[in-house]
């Protein structure tokens, strides 16, 4: 239900299936990730305090995607930073991926809807070098 993708010790992507549950809070990403992604299940009647958040200085050096998939099928092709062939995955409806280094690319395998979170403010086309997409011709890495 929950997949991480890594390359040397470095998470590249985490991978929230649909059919997860759990009670409470729970977090899925290091304290030191500059986005955070997290699952929230609580009762009927559960008060969360009302707030505010402080203003607290950050840096963000790299940008980190959540993909959540509204609706359809996507693959999904997960490269190192050097450009680098991982693995592929195959995401669903409901499913959730927290893109958080390295490299990747999509192929749309039915009509998908999706909705992106990420931190801005959005550089424009400085903000990401293209590659080309390798020729995937064995399934093997494909779940």
């Amino acid at each position: 239900m929950i997949e991480q993708i890594t390359h040397n010790n470095q998470i590249l992507a985490i991978i929230i299936k649909n059919n997860y549950t759990n009670s409470g809070i729970t977090f899925f990403t290091p304290d030191d990730f500059s986005q955070q992604l997290a699952y929230m299940n609580h009762p009927q009647g559960k008060i969360i305090q009302p707030h505010v958040h402080n203003i607290v200085k950050r840096e963000v050096l790299y940008t980190k995607e959540v993909l959540f998939i509204k609706k359809g099928k996507i693959k999904t092709d997960f490269y190192t930073d050097e450009q680098e062939y991982i693995c592929s995955r195959v995401l669903k409806s409901g499913d959730v991926l927290l893109l958080a280094a390295g490299g990747h690319g999509f192929e749309i395998l039915e009509d998908t809807e999706m909705f992106e979170v990420k931190q801005g403010p959005y550089a424009g086309e400085v903000d990401k070098t293209c590659f080309e997409r390798i020729s995937i011709k064995d399934n093997k890495d494909i779940q």
